[in-house]
């Protein structure tokens, strides 16, 4: 009984939100009311006279980042700084230094003198091969006057075999002696192109003893030393093949060796960007030289040149 009656009363109460009454929460009306009014007066100031608003239109390009921080490449390899122009200066024949003039990272001029060898048997040489050609020219000039004495013999004989008062066999004599010494002014004259020959291969050998750089370069090593013998071929013991190693730094260029997968992503003069591990923010424009068109069979790849512009 006592539930029945609590329950009868319940049903007698009176719910004053639903009727409006100023109890109720009426602020969320009154919120939305007054922004709908502001946005109204905001529209009317701008459009008033007549001009739409002004928008800056920025467009967003999403960068592909490689480690280099730059745009996305479409290959990227290692490979070596080398020198196309690199020569191992040596002699042409065998000789001990006995001047040095280079040292390492030395930049040589092309025809510099670079060292000299030893060269005192070749002066020696070379004055006895200037005495036998004067001697020959000696021999020649004597030749020559006898010639014109056999000449003139032959000529009286001649006369004298006319007017009967010598016979044949003088004058054969006379014209044979003649021949003779014809014969020998000839060979006296082959001599002397013979002895100028050696004389001009004397003094050939005499300036390989002076050692000049083949071309413009740094020297990147010293490989003698005044005193020591040196060999354009390998004799062993302490002889040496070399002087210096020149390098001709305008021929600079970069080898790599690229995956043959990727290797048709290559091709000639095709521009690219070389950064070295010495100077990582130092970007070096390049370009392909060549594909060498061998591949290695052990790693797969294939040698890119790589020239710097």
């Amino acid at each position: 009984m006592v539930t029945d009656s609590k329950s009868n009363l319940d049903k007698l109460r009176i719910d004053r939100a639903e009727r409006g009454e100023p109890g109720s929460p009426r602020w969320p009306w009154l919120l939305t009311v007054l922004l709908l009014a502001t946005g109204a007066g905001l529209a009317w100031w701008f459009l008033r006279d007549g001009r739409a608003f002004e928008v800056t239109t920025a467009t967003v390009y999403q960068e592909q980042l490689t480690s280099g921080g730059r745009g996305a490449s479409v290959l990227e390899a290692s490979g070596y700084v080398t020198a196309r122009r690199k020569a191992t200066v040596s002699a042409k024949r065998t000789g001990k230094i006995v001047e040095l003039w280079v040292e390492e990272g030395m930049r040589i001029e092309k025809g510099q003198i670079l060292a000299r060898l030893d060269d005192s048997l070749l002066r020696r040489q070379l004055a006895l091969a200037q005495a036998q050609l004067q001697a020959t020219r000696s021999t020649l000039a004597e030749l020559d006057v006898r010639r014109d004495e056999a000449e003139r013999n032959l000529g009286r004989s001649t006369k004298l075999l006319a007017e009967e008062v010598t016979t044949q066999a003088q004058v054969d004599a006379d014209r044979a002696s003649l021949d003779t010494l014809i014969a020998r002014l000839a060979a006296a004259a082959d001599q002397i192109a013979v002895s100028e020959r050696q004389v001009l291969v004397q003094r050939e050998q005499l300036r390989e003893t002076v050692i000049r750089a083949p071309f413009t370069g740094v020297a990147i090593s010293k490989d003698a030393q005044p005193g020591e013998m040196i060999s354009p071929v390998s004799a062993g013991g302490f002889t040496r093949t070399g002087i210096c190693t020149l390098v001709d730094m305008s021929s600079l260029e970069i080898e790599v060796d690229v995956n043959e997968t990727y290797i048709q992503r290559v091709l000639d003069g095709q521009p690219v960007e070389a950064r070295l591990d010495a100077y990582p923010d130092w970007t070096i424009a390049a370009h392909v030289i060549t594909i060498v068109p061998t591949a290695d069979r052990q790693k797969a790849t294939m040698k890119v040149r790589i020239g710097f512009d």
